[in-house]
């Protein structure tokens, strides 16, 4: 994992994962994973959590891998590896994370670019808990995969200890190593049959530990080219280096377990990290120690530690010694190889770059030779499943039966516009960012939707784009106010006219009215003031006074015909004849006529 220096502030500083820790800065950036200092509110400590690459988290088969060997390293009782304290995914953006101890201090990289080349005792007391935390792992069945000076963390307190166990593994079974060119494994320090087979097992972290123990002697890793298919190449087909090739003085117990821990057939390196702490322990007598340090023999930040001294009378002998093993080996090799060449030990690798990997592999068998592949690469020029690159080089030499390395192509790398309307600004900034895009140009305008929300983006959500590229966002202003026009008395014609001027809608409703006339606006809902643009403003519009017919009253009583009056919403008034039968014999108005309601008929009883 890199360290992060600078660069833009991070869009999941201040993040709150599943309620309980608070991110607060970054430690480290990578390909598969962010580091930052947090703080687990629950417990009121610093932590360090993992975030992983949304395209990981997103990766079902992964997350549940990831989960299983995030337990297993959980498990891992030792004090030389980073306790893993909890593990999970935020529910509200689907972030998948690890918590994980906070350890203080700086990397072994950071102590091999001050200090290195570093005395052999040294190097003997740094790698050592390297190995016990190793050995603790191959006894508890993981396998770390990932050895490198940038996962041994030197705490501030002396402490000294391996981080990210399991999650090489989780993300080597995940699916999405075949489509997003994560490389499992620093190219520096990855084993030949990683390389050829993909395997890797407890003999693969010796070899890794084994190029770890080669850099603290000699100050850099034994293969340093421009690419990393060079590197891995070489790995192959290549043995690693005695450290004293480099470098004078060293103890030759030290020299032989490098060159033993890096052999390229695994058979031939000791069988786990605790065979290869037992020979490092045996090793070390021959170490010369150095001046007498802490427990741990952490040397602080810019201090230098001094070799071993040595008398005069020795460094010659150590001197005309390494000159005839230097001699002697040139000599061997020069012999060797006009041999190896006369008798045709090598031949020439065919041309592969621009076949499909299908035919490539075919054309590469057909030819006697292995095929190895460095971890899958976008490319813009190149289609999927296409090859970019080969080592070695077309007509380039290469021993019958060896490995041709090759980089596969995925094609163009294009990130899907995530789904961020509704989201707020800040949220779909951090979504964009975690799907390798930023947000580009933010406008805002008026929307039925709460202010501060997304409610477009262009490119929509679902569009592909080239990592990096910038998505324009739209933010909620909230709904407009307007002001409500004052259209009571007005025709609904004109009323409605006047409505839709002002940005609303009418929605007009008939009514009776005694006082306005037929057709014009009685009342109206909001009646004044501001509303939101385009919703509705209900008008009461007058149907003119409603008419009643007048009930033919003739033959009822006069209680019946009062009844019968107020039923309607009329009023009745009786008049009583003397000498009658007590029924109705005439009325005013009219049955049949139309009244207003609550309006008098008369009516007479006899």
């Amino acid at each position: 994992m890199e360290t992060s220096v600078g660069g833009p502030t991070d869009a999941l500083i201040g993040m709150l994962l599943d309620g309980r820790y608070r991110l607060e800065s970054t430690i480290a950036r990578g390909g598969m994973a962010t580091v930052y200092v947090a703080t687990d509110t629950r417990l009121d400590r610093a932590v360090a959590v993992k975030v992983m690459r949304p395209a990981l988290a997103e990766d079902p088969d992964f997350v549940e891998r990831f989960a299983r060997e995030a337990r297993a390293a959980a498990r891992l009782s030792s004090p030389d590896v980073v306790a893993v304290h909890d593990q999970g995914t935020d529910a509200a953006t689907r972030t998948a994370y690890l918590v994980m101890e906070h350890i203080e201090g700086r990397t072994l990289r950071d102590v091999i670019i001050d200090e290195g080349p570093l005395p052999a005792g040294k190097a003997v007391a740094l790698l050592e808990p390297v190995l016990r935390a190793l050995a603790a792992a191959h006894a508890a069945g993981l396998v770390h995969r990932d050895v490198k000076p940038e996962n041994v963390l030197l705490g501030d307190d002396g402490r000294i200890k391996v981080a990210d166990f399991g999650l090489a593994r989780a993300i080597e079974t995940s699916t999405l190593t075949a489509t997003t060119g994560l490389l499992i494994g620093t190219v520096a320090y990855l084993a030949p049959e990683q390389v050829e087979h993909g395997r890797a097992d407890t003999r693969t972290d010796v070899y890794a530990a084994g190029i770890l123990l080669f850099e603290l002697l000699t100050g850099a890793p034994p293969y340093s080219c421009d690419s990393p298919m060079s590197v891995a190449y070489r790995h192959v087909h290549e043995d690693v280096p005695a450290p004293s090739a480099l470098v004078g003085g060293l103890p030759a117990a030290l020299d032989e377990l490098v060159v033993r821990a890096t052999r390229r057939d695994p058979a031939a390196r000791p069988l786990d990290a605790g065979a290869f702490l037992a020979e490092l322990r045996t090793a070390r007598q021959d170490v010369t120690p150095a001046r007498p340090t802490s427990p741990t023999l952490v040397v602080p930040r810019g201090a230098v530690a001094s070799p071993p001294a040595l008398t005069s009378s020795p460094r010659r002998r150590l001197r005309r010694t390494a000159w005839v093993a230097a001699l002697s080996v040139l000599l061997a090799a020069a012999l060797a190889g006009g041999l190896y060449v006369g008798l045709g030990r090598y031949t020439s690798a065919p041309s592969v770059v621009g076949l499909s990997k299908v035919d490539a592999e075919a054309m590469l068998r057909e030819a006697g030779l292995q095929v190895g592949y460095l971890p899958s690469a976008y490319n813009e020029d190149v289609p999927a499943q296409q090859i970019i690159d080969q080592n070695p080089d077309p007509s380039g030499r290469v021993r019958k039966g060896g490995t041709v390395v090759l980089l596969n192509s995925l094609g163009p790398d294009r990130r899907a516009v995530p789904s961020i309307i509704g989201s707020t600004r800040d949220v779909a900034t951090a979504a964009l960012e975690r799907a390798g895009l930023k947000a580009g140009p933010v406008t805002t305008r008026f929307d039925a939707r709460p202010s501060g929300v997304v409610v477009s983006s262009d490119p929509p959500s679902g569009e592909k784009l080239r990592p990096g590229a910038s998505v324009a966002l739209v933010i909620s202003k909230g709904p407009e106010l307007l002001a409500v026009p004052d259209v009571t008395g007005k025709p609904v014609a004109d009323a409605t006219t006047m409505l839709n001027a002002a940005g609303f809608k009418a929605e007009p409703t008939e009514v009776f009215s005694d006082t306005v006339r037929a057709g014009r606006v009685v009342s109206q809902a909001p009646a004044d003031g501001q509303a939101v643009r385009d919703s509705a403003v209900r008008l009461q519009v007058s149907k003119g006074p409603e008419l009643i017919a007048v009930p033919d009253l003739r033959g009822n009583t006069g209680p019946e015909a009062s009844a019968a009056l107020k039923a309607l919403g009329l009023k009745g008034r009786p008049f009583d004849l003397p000498d009658g039968q007590g029924r109705v014999v005439t009325q005013s108005p009219r049955a049949g006529s139309r009244v207003k309601r609550g309006s008098a008929v008369t009516f007479y009883v006899l």
